[in-house]
C-alpha cells in the first residue's frame, strides 16, 4: 500500500509539474491571440449572464445558473488556502502570476466551452448533456479517448469533488470546535444527496444563490482586511509585483523563494483554482438552456457567459485573497513568524473586529460544500455518457458515501489518485482544443460580433 501510494505521488507531482504546467499554460497563451484576446468581451459575457433564455423549456438549466454550478465546483478551498500557501512557498508575487493565470485562462475556457455546447446532445427529458466526451466521440471520432476522459472525470469526482471536500469541512469545523467526524461526514452526505438527488437542475437553483452568497460574505471580510490595512496598500501592490520578477520575504512566515519556484507555484495555483483547459467547466456549461439562435451563435453565447468563470474565481477573488493576505503580513509580520501556511488565513482573519477565525472557517465550510454538489454534475455527466441514465442513481448513492468517508478515515491514496484522474482530464481535452483550433477562431469572428449587436 505504501509503495502504491509512493508511485501515485510521483506520477502526479511529475504531471502537476512542468510538463503540464507549460502545456495549460502554453494553450492559454495560443489562444488569447488566437481568438483576438476575447478576454476584452468579458463585460459582454457579464451582461448576457444576467438575461433570461427564450424558449427555455421546463427543468432547463439557465445559462447563468449553469456559470453558478461551475463557479460553486471551481471556487473551494483552494481560493482561500491555497493561496495564502502558495505565498508562503513562492512569495508575494505568486498572487500576481495566479492572476495573470486566470486572464490568460479565460481564453481557454471560452474555447473548450463552445466546443463542448456544439456538440452536445438533446436528451429526451429535453435537457442537455455535453462535455469533452461528446466532442470526442461525435466530432472527432475518438471513442475510447472519450471513455477514458468520463473514466477519469467519475473517478475523480469521488476524491476532488467529495472525500477531499468532506474532509475540508471536518477540519474547518474542528478549528473552532470539537465535534465528531462521524457526524460531520453524516451530516454533509445528507445534506448535499438531498440537493443532487433532484438532478442538475435542483443545483443549479442552489448554487444560483448560495455562490453568490458564501462569495460577498467571505470577499466582505477580505475587503475589510484590506481597508484596515489601506495605509501600506500600495506598498503591498509594489511588493506584490516587485516580488514577480525578483522575489524576496515579506515576513517570517513567507520564504520568497526563487523566481521559478514563484511562478511555478502561482501559475500552478491559477490552473489549478480556475479549471480552464481541465475540461470539466464544459460539462456544466453544456447543460445550459439554448435560445432561439443557430447552434453555432447559442454556443458562442454561452461560451461567452462561461468563460467569466475563471475571471470571478481568479481574477477577482484569489487577487483579493492574495492582497487582503500580503497586506496583512506587511502590517504585522512578527503575527506571521513560525506559523504553517495553512493557517496564515487565520492569521489574517484575526484582523476582523468580531469573530474573524468563525467567519473563514464558515467560508471554508461553504466553499467546501459549494464544490460537492457542484463536482457531482461532473460526475453525473460521466456516468450518462458511459452507462445512460439508469447509473446516476447507483452514483449519487456512491457520491454521498465518499462525502461520508472523507470526513471519517484518512483517504491519502484515494486523494492521489483522484488528484492524478483530475490532471489526466486535461489531456483529451486539450486535444481537443488543439486539432479544433481552426474551428473555434473561426465562428468566434463572427459569433461575437452577432452576439454584441443582438446585445
Amino acid at each position: 500500500m505504501a509503495l502504491l501510494q509512493h508511485a501515485v505521488a510521483v506520477a502526479r507531482e511529475y504531471l502537476w509539474g512542468f510538463p503540464m504546467l507549460a502545456l495549460l499554460f502554453g494553450t492559454h497563451l495560443y489562444f488569447t491571440f488566437h481568438l483576438g484576446f476575447i478576454q476584452k468581451k468579458i463585460p459582454l459575457g457579464i451582461r448576457l449572464s444576467l438575461t433570461g433564455t427564450k424558449n427555455q423549456e421546463k427543468d432547463q438549466v439557465t445559462p447563468y445558473s449553469a456559470l453558478a454550478t461551475a463557479l460553486a465546483a471551481t471556487i473551494g478551498t483552494g481560493n482561500i488556502v491555497g493561496i495564502s500557501t502558495a505565498i508562503a512557498i513562492g512569495g508575494p508575487g505568486a498572487v500576481f502570476w495566479c492572476w495573470l493565470t486566470g486572464v490568460f485562462g479565460i481564453a481557454t475556457c471560452y474555447a473548450e466551452c463552445y466546443l463542448s455546447i456544439r456538440y452536445r446532445v438533446r436528451r429526451t427529458d429535453s435537457t442537455f448533456a455535453g462535455g469533452p466526451m461528446y466532442i470526442l466521440d461525435r466530432r472527432l471520432k475518438k471513442r475510447k479517448l472519450a471513455a477514458a476522459f468520463a473514466v477519469c472525470t467519475l473517478l475523480a469526482s469521488f476524491g476532488i469533488g467529495s472525500s477531499v471536500q468532506s474532509y475540508s469541512i471536518r477540519t474547518a469545523l474542528q478549528h473552532q470546535i470539537t465535534v465528531s467526524p462521524h457526524l460531520v461526514g453524516m451530516a454533509v452526505g445528507v445534506l448535499a444527496g438531498i440537493i443532487i438527488i433532484g438532478g442538475n437542475s435542483q443545483i443549479a437553483k442552489v448554487c444560483m444563490w448560495l455562490v453568490p452568497l458564501m462569495s460577498a460574505f467571505y470577499v466582505g471580510g477580505c475587503l475589510y482586511i484590506i481597508g484596515r490595512n489601506r495605509a501600506v496598500l500600495p506598498e503591498t501592490l509594489a511588493l506584490i509585483l516587485s516580488s514577480a520578477v525578483c522575489p524576496k520575504a515579506v515576513a517570517g512566515g513567507c520564504t520568497g523563494g526563487a523566481l521559478l519556484l514563484g511562478i511555478q507555484t502561482g501559475v500552478s495555483r491559477g490552473l489549478f483554482t480556475n479549471e480552464a483547459g481541465l475540461g470539466s467547466i464544459p460539462m456544466v456549461a453544456a447543460t445550459a438552456a439554448s435560445s432561439s439562435d443557430s447552434p453555432k451563435e447559442a454556443a458562442v453565447r454561452q461560451a461567452l457567459i462561461s468563460m467569466t468563470g475563471p475571471f470571478w474565481d481568479t481574477v477577482v477573488l484569489c487577487a483579493i485573497t492574495g492582497i487582503a493576505a500580503v497586506g496583512s503580513m506587511v502590517s504585522h509580520p512578527q503575527e506571521y513568524r513560525g506559523v504553517a501556511p495553512e493557517n496564515m488565513c487565520f492569521v489574517a482573519f484575526r484582523e476582523l473586529p468580531v469573530g474573524g477565525e468563525w467567519m473563514l472557517s464558515i467560508s471554508l465550510t461553504l466553499f467546501a460544500f459549494a464544490t460537492i454538489i457542484g463536482w457531482n454534475v461532473y460526475g453525473t455527466c460521466a456516468v450518462r455518457y458511459l452507462w445512460g441514465e439508469e447509473g446516476v442513481r447507483v452514483y449519487q448513492v456512491a457520491y454521498m458515501f465518499f462525502a461520508y468517508l472523507g470526513a471519517v478515515l484518512s483517504m491519502e491514496l484515494v486523494w492521489g489518485i483522484s488528484d492524478l484522474l483530475n490532471s489526466l482530464m486535461a489531456l483529451p481535452n486539450l486535444f481537443c482544443l488543439w486539432m479544433l483550433r481552426g474551428e473555434i477562431a473561426t465562428d468566434c469572428g463572427k459569433g461575437t460580433d452577432k452576439t454584441s449587436k443582438k446585445k
